[in-house]
């Protein structure tokens, strides 16, 4: 055993932006969140994340396991040499010294404090059960290693939290033994003690009793590490805060092992705005949906559309009913504005919509129909007509505002007429085949005919618009398809039924979608090809004919 000396070092000064340390967001994307199956993240990948939480102002980015693997090793190298942190705090995560091995000569432990991180995250067993089958040792031993590793650390000026592992569950088979843990470590000088539901089995009235219990037992300061296998962990992270942590342990969006840790966004959230504790700096919690977006982007999944606060959905608004009440007040249906977190409110149009839902949604569009009954009547007749049929206007808001635009102008928008398109499929004996397609436009008094080859039948529609129509409109350069959906529509056709298609578009700074509805899916997808390239032109400001 090791006895601490009987002075430490002071611990490395803190960010000058760094909010205060009475609360503490510790995020550990690039350690837990990476074990998401789905997600590797290269030493590039992980030093763009950790600036990006840094900017959103947590105080704490745990960042690997140095010593571990080379990959974490370089990035704490890289970290230091390479970002100059304003709010955060770099932590390094390790284990305790092994059972029967001197802190002093114990490898990881020496790889920990080579990492140069102010801060080091321990994780200890605090199972009884897994200190004896899995450490293979004894349950005195394993509080020496929680002793003398965080005393050791302490010495060398590093400050110290430390993660008991399977907490609930160790304290469900042994309470007096995990409490032992708690003390031994916050005794030895760990700042901060962190409970951990490892299995992600609790939910939120346990977190809430086990908290409170070990709070007043130990005197230890606590924090809350949950996963989230019972779908609680943000629930449970909250939970145990009401019991007196003051420590949160999150990853962005949730990921993690399994199903996922506790997301930190809505964490983050619901403390600032539902518990009125300040926890990142000033004005960075508008940052919210952007850095969630922004983090999404560079693991490569695709945002949930549905997360709260941040998804593109959380505040968006279908049934007529709620529109009725949201032009009255959005509060009646929002639970806080949603440009707090950095997102905003949307109107879909269905055939649900009724009057509110179209005149909230032209307002959003820069339309004001309140004064038009009629306009407004024959928008909701349309859209619930166009719906029966097939169509869907809540994917495709930019169908939608051409047909807004269509009814306010008393015509259609239109940059070209259509005289006839076809495209076709040959086999060729050798197995390949060959997609060619031919249209006859007019755009601007000029009778325009263009033939065009692909790698299927609407990519080759789509060559041959662009080659008939870029000499006139040269914005359609800027344009490309970035997303292509077909869907069979309820019916008993088979091959013969209605299929609808959408179409997602993009100029490279911003993003829309279109809709195309009829028996075949060629023709579904020249409609939505139609509207998009006619959205497009709206958008780069090209008067329309």
């Amino acid at each position: 055993m090791t006895d601490a000396p009987a002075a430490s070092p002071a611990p490395a000064p803190r960010p000058a932006g760094a909010v205060s340390d009475d609360f503490h967001v510790f995020d550990t994307t690039l350690r837990d969140g990476a074990q998401r199956e789905g997600i590797n993240l290269t030493v590039a990948d992980k030093l763009t994340i950790a600036r990006h939480l840094d900017d959103f102002g947590v105080g704490f980015i745990e960042g690997g396991w140095p010593g571990a693997n080379p990959r974490d090793t370089e990035f704490f190298q890289r970290a230091r040499e390479e970002i100059d942190f304003r709010h955060a705090q770099l932590v390094a995560f390790g284990a305790t010294r092994k059972a029967g091995v001197r802190v002093e000569d114990d490898p990881q432990v020496a790889a920990l404090l080579a990492s140069k991180a102010p801060i080091i995250t321990l994780v200890a067993k605090s199972h009884v059960g897994h200190v004896e089958l899995a450490l293979r040792t004894t349950p005195e031993e394993n509080l020496a290693m929680v002793r003398d590793t965080v005393a050791y650390l302490r010495a060398q000026g590093r400050r110290v939290f430390l993660d008991c592992e399977h907490f609930f569950d160790g304290y469900a088979l042994d309470a007096v033994y995990a409490k032992q843990v708690v003390r031994t470590a916050s005794e030895a000088g760990a700042d901060v003690v962190v409970l951990c539901d490892t299995n992600g089995g609790m939910l939120p009235a346990q977190i809430t009793a086990v908290v409170r219990t070990v709070l007043a037992d130990t005197g230890a300061r606590l924090g809350i590490h949950a996963q989230d296998d019972t779908g609680c962990a943000v629930a449970n992270t909250l939970a145990a805060v009401d019991a007196g942590a003051t420590h949160v342990q999150c990853t962005a969006n949730g990921y993690g092992e399994r199903v996922g840790n506790s997301n930190l966004f809505p964490v983050v959230a619901a403390l600032e705005l539902k518990y009125g504790r300040r926890v990142l700096p000033a004005g960075k919690l508008a940052e919210t949906t952007r850095i969630s977006h922004a983090i999404a982007e560079v693991v490569n999944l695709t945002p949930s559309t549905h997360q709260p606060y941040v998804g593109v959905s959380a505040f968006a608004h279908k049934a007529g009913l709620h529109a009725s009440a949201i032009k009255v007040d959005p509060d009646l249906y929002q639970h806080i504005d949603p440009a707090l977190v950095g997102n905003t409110m949307r109107m879909l149009v269905s055939d649900m919509a009724g009057r509110a839902s179209i005149e909230l949604k032209g307002k959003e569009l820069g339309f004001d129909l309140s004064d038009d009954r009629d306009l407004v009547g024959r928008v909701v007749a349309r859209v619930k007509e166009r719906e029966l049929a097939g169509y869907t206007y809540e994917a495709a808001d930019a169908s939608f505002e051409l047909l807004l635009r269509e009814e306010v102008r008393g015509k259609a928008l239109r940059y070209f007429e259509v005289e006839s398109w076809r495209a076709i499929v040959e086999d060729r004996p050798d197995g390949t085949h060959a997609n060619e397609a031919t249209v006859k436009l007019w755009a601007k008094g000029e009778r325009i005919v263009a033939t065009a080859e692909g790698n299927g039948p609407v990519n080759a529609l789509d060559r041959a618009l662009r080659v008939g129509l870029e000499r006139i409109y040269p914005q359609l350069a800027h344009m490309e398809l970035v997303d292509y959906k077909v869907r069979i529509l309820e019916g008993a056709l088979g091959t013969g039924s209605i299929t609808r298609v959408l179409v997602s578009t993009s100029d490279g700074s911003a993003e829309w979608s279109t809709v195309g509805v009829a028996e075949n899916v060629i023709a579904a997808s020249w409609q939505a090809l139609d509207d998009a390239y006619a959205y497009g032109l709206l958008r780069a400001g090209v008067p329309p004919q």
